[in-house]
Protein backbone atom coordinates (compact mmCIF):
# COMPACT_ATOMS: atom_id res chain seq x y z
CA UNK A 1 0.00 0.00 0.00
CA UNK A 2 1.28 3.50 -0.88
CA UNK A 3 1.05 6.98 -1.22
CA UNK A 4 3.56 8.47 -3.28
CA UNK A 5 3.46 6.88 -6.84
CA UNK A 6 6.97 5.65 -7.50
CA UNK A 7 6.44 5.66 -11.40
CA UNK A 8 9.15 7.63 -13.58
CA UNK A 9 8.25 11.17 -13.88
CA UNK A 10 6.02 10.84 -10.90
CA UNK A 11 4.95 14.14 -8.94
CA UNK A 12 6.83 14.94 -5.80
CA UNK A 13 3.99 15.13 -2.92
CA UNK A 14 4.88 16.38 0.84
CA UNK A 15 5.06 13.43 3.46
CA UNK A 16 1.94 15.33 4.81
CA UNK A 17 -0.26 14.11 2.05
CA UNK A 18 1.36 10.86 1.90
CA UNK A 19 0.26 10.29 5.43
CA UNK A 20 -3.03 11.94 4.57
CA UNK A 21 -3.44 9.13 1.91
CA UNK A 22 -2.58 6.17 3.16
CA UNK A 23 -3.76 6.60 7.34
CA UNK A 24 -7.30 6.58 6.52
CA UNK A 25 -7.02 3.00 4.25
CA UNK A 26 -4.47 0.92 6.66
CA UNK A 27 -7.50 2.06 9.62
CA UNK A 28 -10.08 0.88 6.95
CA UNK A 29 -8.36 -2.58 6.08
CA UNK A 30 -7.01 -3.34 9.54
CA UNK A 31 -10.92 -2.65 10.70
CA UNK A 32 -12.41 -4.65 7.93
CA UNK A 33 -9.47 -7.48 7.82
CA UNK A 34 -7.71 -7.20 11.01
CA UNK A 35 -5.34 -10.22 10.24
CA UNK A 36 -4.16 -8.48 6.89
CA UNK A 37 -0.33 -8.07 6.87
CA UNK A 38 0.14 -4.47 5.27
CA UNK A 39 3.35 -3.38 4.03
CA UNK A 40 3.62 -0.12 3.42
CA UNK A 41 5.14 1.50 0.61
CA UNK A 42 7.13 4.67 1.52
CA UNK A 43 10.98 6.20 1.61
CA UNK A 44 9.74 8.52 3.98
CA UNK A 45 10.79 7.45 7.98
CA UNK A 46 8.09 9.39 9.06
CA UNK A 47 5.67 7.75 6.98
CA UNK A 48 7.06 4.56 7.68
CA UNK A 49 6.58 5.37 11.42
CA UNK A 50 2.87 7.02 11.87
CA UNK A 51 1.97 3.89 9.23
CA UNK A 52 3.31 1.11 11.21
CA UNK A 53 1.94 2.31 14.73
CA UNK A 54 -1.66 2.06 12.76
CA UNK A 55 -0.66 -1.19 12.59
CA UNK A 56 1.43 -1.80 8.77
CA UNK A 57 3.34 -4.75 9.82
CA UNK A 58 6.39 -4.08 6.74
CA UNK A 59 8.08 -1.60 5.33
CA UNK A 60 8.92 -1.42 1.59
CA UNK A 61 11.31 1.58 0.68
CA UNK A 62 12.26 1.90 -3.08
CA UNK A 63 15.52 3.95 -2.13
CA UNK A 64 16.88 1.27 0.42
CA UNK A 65 17.48 3.98 2.73
CA UNK A 66 19.58 6.47 0.75
CA UNK A 67 16.48 8.96 0.42
CA UNK A 68 15.86 9.29 4.13
CA UNK A 69 19.19 9.36 6.39
CA UNK A 70 16.39 8.42 8.99
CA UNK A 71 15.10 5.02 7.41
CA UNK A 72 17.31 2.75 8.53
CA UNK A 73 17.06 3.92 12.60
CA UNK A 74 13.35 4.28 12.03
CA UNK A 75 13.06 0.87 10.63
CA UNK A 76 15.12 -0.78 13.65
CA UNK A 77 13.31 0.80 16.15
CA UNK A 78 9.90 -0.48 14.62
CA UNK A 79 11.50 -4.08 14.49
CA UNK A 80 9.07 -4.43 11.28
CA UNK A 81 10.71 -6.23 8.09
CA UNK A 82 12.63 -4.37 6.04
CA UNK A 83 12.08 -4.81 2.36
CA UNK A 84 14.85 -3.19 -0.04
CA UNK A 85 14.76 -2.12 -3.08
CA UNK A 86 17.65 -1.66 -5.56
CA UNK A 87 17.42 2.18 -7.89
CA UNK A 88 19.55 4.98 -8.70
CA UNK A 89 18.33 8.73 -8.24
CA UNK A 90 14.47 9.40 -7.39
CA UNK A 91 10.89 8.37 -9.26
CA UNK A 92 11.87 11.92 -10.99
CA UNK A 93 15.39 11.52 -12.47
CA UNK A 94 15.65 7.59 -12.51
CA UNK A 95 15.01 7.77 -16.07
CA UNK A 96 18.18 9.09 -17.16
CA UNK A 97 20.47 7.08 -14.56
CA UNK A 98 20.31 3.78 -16.39
CA UNK A 99 24.40 3.46 -17.13
CA UNK A 100 26.63 0.50 -15.52
CA UNK A 101 29.94 -0.29 -16.48
CA UNK A 102 28.79 -3.74 -14.76
CA UNK A 103 24.67 -3.44 -13.95
CA UNK A 104 24.55 -6.92 -11.99
CA UNK A 105 28.40 -6.28 -9.88
CA UNK A 106 26.96 -3.06 -8.84
CA UNK A 107 23.59 -3.98 -7.85
CA UNK A 108 24.78 -6.82 -5.62
CA UNK A 109 27.72 -4.58 -4.33
CA UNK A 110 24.96 -1.66 -3.64
CA UNK A 111 23.09 -4.57 -1.36
CA UNK A 112 26.05 -5.96 0.27
CA UNK A 113 26.25 -2.03 1.58
CA UNK A 114 23.17 -1.31 2.54
CA UNK A 115 22.45 -4.65 4.50
CA UNK A 116 25.85 -4.13 6.07
CA UNK A 117 24.98 -0.56 7.17
CA UNK A 118 21.16 -1.83 8.29
CA UNK A 119 22.37 -4.71 9.96
CA UNK A 120 24.94 -2.35 12.15
CA UNK A 121 21.79 -0.53 13.01
CA UNK A 122 19.84 -3.56 14.58
CA UNK A 123 17.61 -4.47 11.19
CA UNK A 124 17.04 -8.36 11.25
CA UNK A 125 14.14 -8.94 8.79
CA UNK A 126 15.34 -7.69 5.64
CA UNK A 127 14.18 -8.91 1.81
CA UNK A 128 15.64 -7.55 -1.08
CA UNK A 129 14.13 -6.29 -4.63
CA UNK A 130 16.61 -5.66 -7.49
CA UNK A 131 14.01 -3.16 -8.47
CA UNK A 132 13.30 -4.23 -12.08
CA UNK A 133 12.06 -0.85 -14.17
CA UNK A 134 14.05 1.32 -11.88
CA UNK A 135 16.79 3.01 -13.24
CA UNK A 136 17.11 0.41 -15.82
CA UNK A 137 16.30 0.26 -19.24
CA UNK A 138 14.07 -2.29 -21.32
CA UNK A 139 17.34 -4.60 -22.03
CA UNK A 140 19.08 -4.21 -18.56
CA UNK A 141 15.85 -5.50 -17.20
CA UNK A 142 15.86 -8.61 -19.10
CA UNK A 143 19.73 -9.14 -18.17
CA UNK A 144 18.72 -8.30 -14.73
CA UNK A 145 15.85 -11.36 -14.86
CA UNK A 146 18.48 -13.64 -16.43
CA UNK A 147 21.26 -13.70 -14.07
CA UNK A 148 18.45 -13.42 -10.88
CA UNK A 149 19.98 -16.06 -9.20
CA UNK A 150 23.42 -14.50 -8.57
CA UNK A 151 20.66 -13.13 -5.26
CA UNK A 152 20.87 -16.44 -3.75
CA UNK A 153 24.60 -15.23 -2.92
CA UNK A 154 23.08 -13.01 -0.46
CA UNK A 155 21.04 -15.11 1.43
CA UNK A 156 18.14 -12.92 1.73
CA UNK A 157 14.75 -13.35 0.74
CA UNK A 158 14.35 -12.20 -2.77
CA UNK A 159 11.62 -10.08 -4.06
CA UNK A 160 10.88 -9.70 -7.91
CA UNK A 161 8.40 -6.81 -9.17
CA UNK A 162 7.88 -7.27 -12.43
CA UNK A 163 4.00 -7.36 -13.17
CA UNK A 164 2.60 -5.23 -16.30
CA UNK A 165 5.93 -3.41 -16.14
CA UNK A 166 6.94 -1.19 -19.45
CA UNK A 167 9.56 -3.60 -20.55
CA UNK A 168 6.89 -6.23 -20.74
CA UNK A 169 4.63 -4.49 -22.78
CA UNK A 170 6.86 -2.34 -24.46
CA UNK A 171 8.02 -5.34 -25.92
CA UNK A 172 5.17 -7.22 -27.18
CA UNK A 173 3.99 -4.30 -28.52
CA UNK A 174 0.88 -3.76 -26.16
CA UNK A 175 -0.30 -2.10 -23.29
CA UNK A 176 -0.15 -2.85 -19.39
CA UNK A 177 -3.93 -3.65 -19.17
CA UNK A 178 -2.75 -6.92 -21.86
CA UNK A 179 0.60 -7.77 -20.26
CA UNK A 180 -0.93 -10.85 -18.08
CA UNK A 181 0.68 -13.10 -20.58
CA UNK A 182 4.24 -11.45 -20.53
CA UNK A 183 3.99 -10.76 -16.55
CA UNK A 184 3.04 -14.41 -16.12
CA UNK A 185 5.56 -15.94 -18.39
CA UNK A 186 8.35 -13.55 -16.93
CA UNK A 187 6.96 -14.12 -13.16
CA UNK A 188 8.00 -18.29 -14.01
CA UNK A 189 11.19 -17.66 -15.27
CA UNK A 190 11.73 -15.30 -11.98
CA UNK A 191 10.27 -17.85 -9.68
CA UNK A 192 12.54 -20.73 -11.67
CA UNK A 193 15.76 -18.00 -10.82
CA UNK A 194 15.50 -17.71 -7.15
CA UNK A 195 12.36 -15.36 -6.42
CA UNK A 196 11.05 -16.17 -3.42
CA UNK A 197 8.27 -13.28 -2.90
CA UNK A 198 6.19 -12.04 -6.68
CA UNK A 199 4.27 -8.50 -6.10
CA UNK A 200 1.52 -8.68 -8.41
CA UNK A 201 -1.53 -7.16 -9.70
CA UNK A 202 -2.85 -10.32 -10.58
CA UNK A 203 -3.05 -12.59 -7.62
CA UNK A 204 -4.56 -15.57 -8.93
CA UNK A 205 -2.40 -16.11 -11.63
CA UNK A 206 0.51 -15.88 -9.96
CA UNK A 207 -0.56 -18.37 -7.34
CA UNK A 208 -1.01 -21.01 -10.18
CA UNK A 209 2.70 -19.97 -11.42
CA UNK A 210 4.18 -20.37 -7.91
CA UNK A 211 1.52 -23.64 -7.41
CA UNK A 212 2.86 -25.40 -11.15
CA UNK A 213 6.41 -24.51 -10.27
CA UNK A 214 6.42 -26.26 -6.66
CA UNK A 215 5.69 -29.24 -8.63
CA UNK A 216 8.92 -29.21 -10.71
CA UNK A 217 11.88 -31.07 -8.62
Amino acid sequence: LGGYSSRPDATNISDTEELQRVVPVVDLILKEFPDTLISIDTFRSKVAEETVAHGAAIVNDISAGKLDSNMLPTVAKLKVPYIMMHMKGTPQTMKSETHYDNLLKEILFYFSERLSEAKKLGIVDMIIDPGFGFAKTREQNFELLSKLELFKMIEKPLLAGISRKSFIYKTLDTSPDKALNGTSVLNTVALQKGATILRVHDVKEAAECIQLISQIK
